[in-house]
């Protein structure tokens, strides 16, 4: 373990060593390479649909990443509240099923690890990271339901909510408050930020140029 995390007392933290970045980083292309494979395997899906598939995946990766550097407001202990960085791994899922986007997620999450690492234990890590992340792609589940986009998005939101709060039960307990009980507060702390970027969200896809414009997107994305 030491070969690739080190601890660090003054914060009561492990930080990644050079090797443990090398083995993210590979989990990271292990994780682009299963997208790429995983739309291949359709046999209705070219080469180039799955190279389509990759695009997306990584645009929307990308952006969410940009994205969610663009804070209104950040917690102390970790959570903000972004430019609606959430919905862009939502909208794999949306756009290509449930299975891409859970693989697009979980690859999210490995990336958001990558750019700002905290990790405290190893079930931490899976919880905050990759599950959290993850959980986004439960949108590709509505797909093709009516207002499927929301619904997912809601569902997807909702599940990385509860990676966040039993990660915080878990492993944050003792940031609680005196005489507050801990998992009410992991509850609230966690809903400050993710209940108010979903609002401002659902709203956005509300408005009809919005949801026609990402119908569009949606036809281009999974026509060969």
């Amino acid at each position: 373990m030491s070969f690739f995390l080190t601890y660090a007392p003054e914060s009561e933290e492990y930080l990644l060593t050079t090797a443990g970045y090398v083995l993210v980083f590979l989990i990271f292309a292990a994780l682009l390479a299963a997208i790429f494979f995983t739309a291949g395997r359709k046999k209705t899906a070219a080469k180039s649909m799955s190279t389509k598939t990759l695009v997306f995946c990584a645009a929307a990766m990308a952006l969410a990443t940009v994205t969610s550097f663009i804070k209104f407001a950040s917690l102390p202990f970790g959570g903000s509240i972004t430019l609606f960085s959430m919905l862009f791994i939502c909208l794999i899922g949306y756009f290509y099923g449930a299975k891409t986007g859970l693989i697009t997620g979980v690859a999210y999450g490995v990336l958001q690890f990558i750019t700002g690492p905290y990790i405290y234990a190893p079930l931490q890590v899976l919880l905050d990271y990759p599950l959290a992340f993850g959980a986004l792609g439960l949108a590709g589940f509505f797909s093709n339901k009516k207002n499927g986009l929301i619904t997912g998005y809601l569902v997807g939101v909702f599940g990385r909510y509860v990676c966040h709060v039993i990660s915080g039960y878990i492993f944050f307990a003792a940031y609680a408050p005196e005489g507050m009980n801990p998992f009410v507060y992991t509850v609230a702390y966690n809903l400050t930020y993710i209940l108010p970027e979903a609002i401002a969200t659902v709203i956005i896809l509300l408005l009809p140029p919005v949801s026609k414009a990402i119908g569009q997107v949606k036809r281009q994305a999974i026509n060969e």
